[in-house]
């Protein structure tokens, strides 16, 4: 899991200085053609899989309350927290997902901006392999975690 510093930067945002926090987050999935950082600000700058067959350009959409982010946890011995994602899943209809081109092999998190390219990425998880499915079958991706860790 990876935080992005636009991430950290829009949550200290929202939460020090009150600012409106989404109403939305979404989880877009995005090739390996651009590898994402910490440095990276809008989904625009990453390649979407190719949408269509079950998958909206975007991503799959979360609302901020506890049955989207169902798991929250605080960890005094290992020194963290976490809140987990609920579990996501794309299911192929009429073709293959993505429809065309190359799998998705990161999961992005966004905000909800009205112009998908322009959303900006609060996180991101490595998929390890790119992740397509074939027509009546799924991608699910289980318990994608936010952690915050105590600093060395």
């Amino acid at each position: 899991m990876l935080w992005t510093n636009r991430g950290m930067f829009l949550m200290f945002d929202w939460v020090f200085h009150r600012q409106a926090m989404p109403t939305n987050f979404y989880v877009a999935l995005v090739t390996e053609a651009v590898v994402p950082t910490v440095d990276i600000n809008t989904l625009g700058e990453l390649t979407e899989i190719t949408a269509g067959n079950g998958y909206t350009t975007g991503g799959y959409q979360l609302t901020p309350d506890a049955t989207d982010f169902d798991v929250m946890t605080e960890d005094d011995t290992g020194d963290k927290s976490t809140v987990q994602i609920k579990d996501l899943k794309w299911t192929a209809g009429g073709g293959p997902i993505p429809s065309a081109g190359d799998g998705a092999r990161y999961a992005i998190l966004t905000d909800d901006n009205g112009v998908v390219g322009s959303r900006q990425v609060i996180a991101a998880w490595d998929l390890v392999t790119d992740r397509s499915c074939t027509d009546t079958h799924s991608i699910t991706l289980e318990d994608c975690e936010l952690r915050a860790i105590k600093p060395e």
